[in-house]
């Protein structure tokens, strides 16, 4: 029997790619896309992910949470958990379009973010670990809520699909960073969505 694309999913396949710019120079996503594309048979279409860096340099210094929500009640508990440990300096669900590949997709949020100076203080942690126990947290505790990337002037962007599928789907031509990198694969230790 002759088995169609998407008939059989090899789960060890993958496929990698990535670019700098030394100079710091932005370059947009598409090139990823097309990249990766290339290596659409080293793929199994059960996960794909890109890293952008430099994507956010009006807002370098704050740290930009990416959320997958499936209940409006997540969404709220989040946010409340956000409000009472950070400042929001501005949040917007993230701009995305229909790819007929891309199912099943949460809602996709993105806030950016300056720990609360007294919340900080309180936690005697530095900055960095205060940012991945609020992280933890949230992933921990709050069901139907998970931060899928939490750094500065960066920001992941992963899903369920072939990764040139999932980079379309986030519109990544639209970003610009001095380097990007993407990987094709089931996503074995965190969850897609």
């Amino acid at each position: 029997m002759l088995l169609r694309e998407g008939q059989f999913r090899n789960p060890s396949g993958c496929a990698v790619t990535g670019v700098i710019d030394r100079s710091g120079k932005g370059m947009t996503g598409e090139g990823m896309i097309e990249a990766i594309s290339v290596m659409h048979d080293r793929s199994n279409g059960l996960g794909g992910g890109f890293a952008g860096y430099g994507i956010y340099p009006h807002y370098k210094d704050f740290y930009a949470f990416h959320l997958f929500y499936e209940t409006r009640t997540a969404k709220e508990q989040t946010e409340a958990f956000i409000a009472r440990h950070y400042e929001i300096v501005y949040s917007s669900e993230i701009q995305t379009r229909r790819i007929p590949t891309v199912t099943d997709e949460p809602e996709i949020f993105r806030y950016f973010l300056a720990p609360l100076p007294r919340k900080l203080a309180n936690s005697h942690l530095d900055e960095r670990e205060y940012v991945a126990r609020c992280v933890n947290r949230i992933n921990s505790e709050i069901d139907g809520a998970y931060v899928f990337s939490s750094g500065k002037n960066m920001g992941i962007f992963k899903g369920v699909g072939y990764p040139e599928d999932i980079g379309r789907f986030y519109r990544l031509e639209e970003y610009e960073g001095y380097a990007w990198t993407c990987h094709g694969r089931y996503p074995t230790n965190t969850p897609g969505w």
